[in-house]
């Protein structure tokens, strides 16, 4: 499925590697953000950013890294929710007050953005960028509270919507994750040093312990004290993304309690139990079928097989530039394996369908490719409804389950001869394996905080 990605954070305290650490960190959360990137280091003295446009491995290299030198860092991945796609956007960001500096990484969307930042501006604020990060540091330095962990406090009380977060000082490396739980965030320790991060292939990556997730509405505070862990916020009924397990994480990532790669092979286990289908052969849209595919075959004895093979090597940069060359743009990414295909009933298992055009050209090479029949099996419901808390769904005229009202008609415009979607009940028996609530508004329409209008989107953008 095409969707845009959001934003990846990893953060760790004193370790005298914290710089190439963080640079690996970022690196391993790559899937989660690839227009920006960056990283603030507090060397003793001060604390530098650099960030730029573009894949961690083109922003960093090894002149930069040697210029940023210190024992703790955070780092940033982006792809733009709330926010231009520009340099200024570009996170972590570093300011400073009163004497005071400190940088914000962050995951995810505020959805009362236009209303704080009216109020703020009302009171005299003076934004430098588009992004809804800036709001919570006007918030932050107006407290009047004296030590930054309960300014903090007091600036997130006023937010509402999704946030996870790093915060780094001179002197505390923080992270918060929202009353909700919407993003993940996990605690760890290289060396006996703690680490923050999205997800746990960046531990993984590290050679870091994995400790715990940090829980919804939890404040975790590393300083030369120790760690201090706070919940300073009401209590809301946990409602994590959905869509981090369907899509999002790694598989080889652990995040709500659970294995992402198993999470899925159960959605393909049970998406085959309410739509089998009589074929030769199974094959995933790579990668993010995969997980679910290997599900679904193992449930109903039809083999897997590499139906479609992916192009790791296009980058961000690669352009289309003419009709010829914009002919052959699935192929480029995707190139069916014809041997496998030709003569063949196929089931192609994939996590979601958003608009269909993208689909709909990836099932026009399969069966260019010479397939005899093709099933589509979808291993989420359709997706309705816009996400307000950080992944960028379209609105709802742009989304295809309510463009063509029918199942039927969506099958038609992609071109397949059967197209089934996993139910919503099916989908939550499925991921529930880890005893956990979730957000499935996408799907369902029912969102777990109040919504207002124009949630998530800043005035100036309109």
């Amino acid at each position: 499925m095409a969707k845009k990605e959001y934003c990846g954070v990893f953060g760790i305290f004193d370790h005298e590697l914290a710089v190439d650490l963080t640079y690996l960190g970022l690196y391993s959360l790559q899937h989660r953000g690839e227009e920006s990137c960056g990283m603030a280091v507090f060397n003793g003295k001060k604390l530098r950013q650099l960030a730029g446009m573009g894949l961690v491995s083109e922003v960093f290299n090894q002149s930069t890294l040697k210029k940023l030198k210190g024992r703790t860092a955070i780092g940033h991945v982006r792809y733009s929710t709330t926010g231009s796609s520009i340099l200024r956007n570009a996170q972590p960001f570093v300011i400073s007050h009163n004497k005071i500096s400190f940088s914000i990484a962050h995951n995810g969307n505020l959805t009362n953005t236009v209303k704080l930042r009216r109020k703020l501006e009302r009171e005299g604020a003076i934004f430098q960028t588009t992004m809804d990060s800036e709001i919570v540091l006007h918030l932050l330095v107006r407290s009047q509270k004296k030590l930054f962990e309960d300014r903090l406090e007091d600036a997130l009380r006023q937010c509402e919507g999704a946030y996870t977060m790093l915060f780094l000082n001179e002197e505390k490396l923080i992270g918060v994750r929202d009353p909700y739980g919407f993003r993940p965030l996990c605690l760890g320790k290289k060396d006996g040093k703690y680490v923050l991060a999205s997800e746990t292939c960046s531990l993984d990556l590290i050679d870091a312990e994995f400790v715990r997730e940090i829980d919804p509405g939890e404040i975790v505070i590393v300083s030369k004290d120790g760690i201090e862990f706070r919940k300073p916020f009401e209590k809301q009924k946990p409602s994590p993304c959905i869509f981090e397990l369907i899509y999002f994480a790694r598989p080889d990532s652990h995040i709500f309690d659970d294995c992402v790669h198993l999470v899925r092979k159960r959605l393909g286990t049970m998406l085959a139990r309410e739509h089998y289908t009589d074929a030769d052969m199974v094959m995933s849209i790579p990668d993010s079928g995969n997980c679910a595919a290997l599900g679904y075959s193992e449930e109903c004895g039809i083999p897997f097989e590499i139906g479609m093979v992916r192009n790791h090597y296009i980058g961000r940069t690669f352009i289309q530039p003419s009709q010829e060359m914009r002919k052959h743009g699935v192929k480029i990414k995707l190139n069916p394996i014809k041997e496998v295909l030709k003569g063949k009933r196929v089931i192609v298992v994939e996590d979601s369908i958003v608009r269909g055009t993208t689909t709909g050209g990836r099932i026009k090479a399969i069966r260019d490719a010479g397939a005899k029949e093709i099933h589509m099996r979808i291993s989420c419901p359709p997706i309705k409804f816009p996400c307000f808390y950080g992944i960028d769904f379209p609105n709802r005229k742009e989304l295809i389950a309510n463009q063509l009202e029918s199942i039927d008609g969506i099958a038609k415009f992609i071109g397949v001869d059967s197209l089934k979607y996993l139910s919503l009940d099916g989908m939550l028996k499925a991921v529930n394996g880890c005893g956990r609530s979730f957000c499935d508004a996408c799907f369902s329409g029912k969102y777990p905080t109040k919504i207002r209008k124009r949630a998530g989107k800043l005035a100036l953008e309109k």
